[in-house]
């Protein structure tokens, strides 16, 4: 029971779904969700507040500027991608703070929440700042 328990912990120190997600942000914690995929797929529609750094392109130069006091959550398209486990593994080798998303933009999406960029998708779920 105890390899068991230890699995489950491990699990949720290393990834996020939609949910904690968006409970985070609308909390203010000091999380970015962060778009490994293409720049194409990053501007068609991302998450609202996310970066985009391709996981092929993540290195010191590309991450140089980002603080590494935050929680970045990493995530691509969904459970078909594996760019949110690739920028994941970048990132923690970067020495950066990483969750990976659960389900990706996809997941995101079907649980109802909003969406930006060209295809932007309104949601049920509605980011709004609260400063």
């Amino acid at each position: 029971m105890d390899a068991q328990i230890k699995h489950y912990e491990d699990k949720l120190a290393f990834e996020m779904d939609p949910s904690d997600l968006f409970t985070a942000l609308n909390n203010g914690e000091n999380i970015v969700p962060l778009d490994a995929r293409q720049v194409h797929g990053y501007e068609q529609e991302h998450i609202p507040g996310a970066i985009n750094i391709p996981h092929r392109t993540m290195n010191p130069d590309t991450t140089g500027h980002l603080d590494r006091e935050t929680l970045y959550v990493v995530y691509c398209d969904g459970i078909g991608c594996n760019g949110s486990t690739k920028g994941a593994l970048n990132m923690t080798k970067l020495g950066f703070r990483v969750k990976e998303l659960i389900g990706g933009i996809e997941w995101w999406k079907i649980d109802g929440y909003a969406t930006e960029g060209n295809s932007a998708k309104v949601g049920e779920r509605v980011i709004q700042c609260a400063c």
